[in-house]
């Protein structure tokens, strides 16, 4: 009976071992391609973790010269044909290279690790090195948290910080003074508390401020329309349903009619060449409070910290990563609660000493530093919700200073 005509015909002739196996091996370094690229929130699972000076030790050396020796042994004892089992042995031997020359996946270096970099190089290791921990590995499973790329987006502001450096332009405002400035960014703290905004918003809406205020000279009837504005900015970059330009005549007393506040937008925009993703401190803040594992109220009391700069012009040209940080190294000093350890000197690419200026001026901002014309941010966290921390006194100014010697 013949055969159907899809049917595979059984031939006479078989593949030599030596393709079968070098087949085999190509399939084996896609499969092992393919899991190394496969997503954590993958039904296959995630990509297994190596270490990440796992290559610098004469044991994983070893380990390769033992590998390439078995590599070499894998073909056929007997070949017909002697150029077969030298081509099986010099794929295997390739395919090997291939894996080992494979980067492993980025982790946080622990205490080991720096220790044997340290010998590595020459010199002498520390006794005690304190571990890093790494603050993202909870999170990989959340793809909302984006816990993979954390590190690289937090370098990537960074290094937009560089761009967004603001100068001192107060000099230039003629009509303007700080304590005008301080009291329209006062009145926009209670804009957003009265909208129930997200804090990102009050930040960038205040950057968007200085930003514009940079380029143009501007007059003191206008300084609210250019807060409004950038608010509603803001908003549109920040929140999911933001208000609408009617809210803002409302909040402005009709001072101002709808084509004033869209061209003032027009304005901020084309100033700005539409890159508004400015970097704040709130985000670097909330990151490095996550790498102290800071209660609830200890973040609160760092965020008040760091509100209160908002109005102060003082800071407006210090850079947003460096604030959160020396508002969160005052407040874990005020709680008692300890300093700025390794996991945090990683992360936020500070040392203590650097920030030990700045603490001082928070310091002083907290204790002496009080306007009676702006309570806005005092009185937004006396509240409850807010763990009434404005009742927390602040640090002694020698106390302090004994702490940051220490």
């Amino acid at each position: 009976m013949p055969a159907p005509c899809n049917a595979k015909t059984t031939g006479s002739k078989q593949s030599r071992p030596g393709k079968v196996i070098a087949v085999e091996n190509v399939r084996a370094e896609k499969e092992e391609s393919f899991q190394a690229k496969r997503s954590p929130s993958s039904p296959q699972g995630a990509p297994k973790k190596r270490s990440a000076f796992g290559d610098i030790t004469n044991a994983h050396k070893a380990q390769v010269e033992a590998g390439k020796k078995e590599a070499v042994k894998v073909g056929p004892r007997k070949a017909t044909k002697g150029s077969a089992a030298l081509g099986v042995s010099k794929n295997n031997e390739i395919n090997l290279k291939k894996s080992l020359r494979k980067t492993p996946p980025t982790e946080v270096p622990t205490a080991a690790h720096l220790i044997a970099k340290k010998e590595l190089v020459g010199e002498q290791p520390v006794s005690q090195v304190a571990p890093i921990e790494d603050i993202d590995k909870d999170q990989l499973d959340d793809p909302y948290a984006n816990a993979e790329y954390a590190k690289e987006i937090f370098t990537y502001m960074r290094e937009r910080e560089e761009k967004f450096l603001l100068p001192s332009y107060m000099e230039n405002q003629h009509d303007i003074s700080r304590d005008m400035r301080a009291i329209l960014v006062d009145w926009m703290v209670e804009v957003q508390e009265n909208f129930e905004l997200t804090h990102e918003t009050l930040y960038l809406a205040v950057k968007l401020v200085d930003h514009y205020l940079v380029e143009v000279i501007s007059m003191r009837d206008k300084l609210q329309l250019i807060g409004s504005t950038a608010i509603l900015i803001a908003s549109k970059f920040e929140e999911r349903c933001p208000p609408c330009i009617d809210d803002f005549l409302y909040i402005c007393d009709d001072a101002y009619n709808r084509e004033e506040i869209i061209a003032m937008e027009m304005s901020i925009l084309r100033m700005l060449k539409f890159d508004i993703n400015i970097p704040i401190p709130y985000r670097f803040l909330r990151r490095f409070a996550k790498c102290a594992h800071a209660t609830m109220e200890t973040l609160t009391l760092a965020r008040f910290i760091c509100e209160l700069t908002l109005q102060e012009y003082d800071y407006v040209q210090e850079s947003a990563s460096q604030l959160a940080a020396s508002c969160l190294l005052l407040a874990l000093m005020m709680k008692n609660l300890g300093g700025w350890n390794s996991t945090l000197e990683y992360y936020s690419s500070y040392k203590a000493q650097e920030l030990h200026p700045l603490v001082r001026r928070l310091n002083f901002l907290l204790t002496y530093q009080q306007d009676e014309k702006l309570k806005a941010v005092r009185t937004k966290y006396s509240h409850r919700v807010f763990f009434e921390v404005t009742k927390i006194p602040p640090m002694d100014m020698l106390k302090l200073e004994m702490a940051l010697q220490s």
